[in-house]
């Protein structure tokens, strides 16, 4: 999971990832981790397992955004690498109903970290957005525990969901897929920007400067990851 840069232009204006993960510690004291795509550093995983509790940290995975038929083992062992844990529960479901029920995200309700893998970003919102999936979500920030996306996961921590259109990932605005899960309020994450170029990227220019993103933001921000 190869981390990618991020210039900080939260909203009114935007995230966007390039080369390294930005850890955002949100008002509620829980922390937010988004990674642009791709492999991860040592740097970043030893930050996972610092703050998600090591050893001894309840860990769940949502692959839901990823690609049917994806082999979920290497994310899962990598995982357990990480944290030096046995158990990895797996919520992943198209299913609203399920995603909806006490017994699925039960889970959710003892993590102290979560990872929401890659894949397209409007999967996670169809399957969870306005569920009880969201809602725990946020409890794990409230307990102090820690979420980190990448890729699509990263998209879909914000309340604004770029390149959410099912027909393509180059469709920066799509109408009826614009709402993220709004876990980083007031905000949009973009991601892949060293492999999409300048021109792909948001336009900030209508969505305000970094350096007034960064004053209006009460969020704290650190980098990890050297990009590329």
């Amino acid at each position: 999971m190869k981390a990618k840069k991020l210039l900080p232009l939260l909203l009114s204006s935007a995230v966007l990832l390039g080369g390294f993960a930005s850890r955002i510690t949100a008002r509620n004291q829980g922390v937010l981790i988004a990674m642009g795509g791709g492999n991860g550093t040592p740097e970043i995983y030893e930050t996972w397992r610092n703050l998600g509790g090591g050893k001894n940290a309840r860990v769940v995975l949502i692959p839901t955004a990823n690609n049917p038929g994806e082999d979920l083992a290497p994310v899962i062992n990598g995982l357990k690498q990480v944290f030096g844990v046995q158990d990895v529960a797996v919520l992943d479901t198209k299913d609203r109903a399920k995603a909806n029920s006490a017994q699925f995200v039960a889970p959710l309700k003892e993590a102290t970290f979560v990872f929401i893998d890659g894949g397209r970003q409007w999967r996670l919102t169809d399957a969870y957005l306005n569920t009880k999936v969201v809602h725990e979500l946020r409890n794990v920030l409230k307990r102090g525990g820690v979420i980190a996306g990448s890729s699509a996961g990263a998209s879909v921590l914000a309340s604004y969901l770029v390149r959410g259109d099912p027909k393509s990932a180059d469709i920066v605005m799509a109408e009826g897929h614009e709402r993220g899960f709004g876990l980083l309020p007031n905000s949009a994450i973009d991601q892949h920007l060293s492999e999409r170029g300048p021109r792909a990227r948001l336009g900030t220019r209508n969505r305000g400067t970094s350096q007034t993103a960064r004053h209006r933001h009460r969020s704290r921000h650190n980098y990890c990851g050297d990009g590329k």
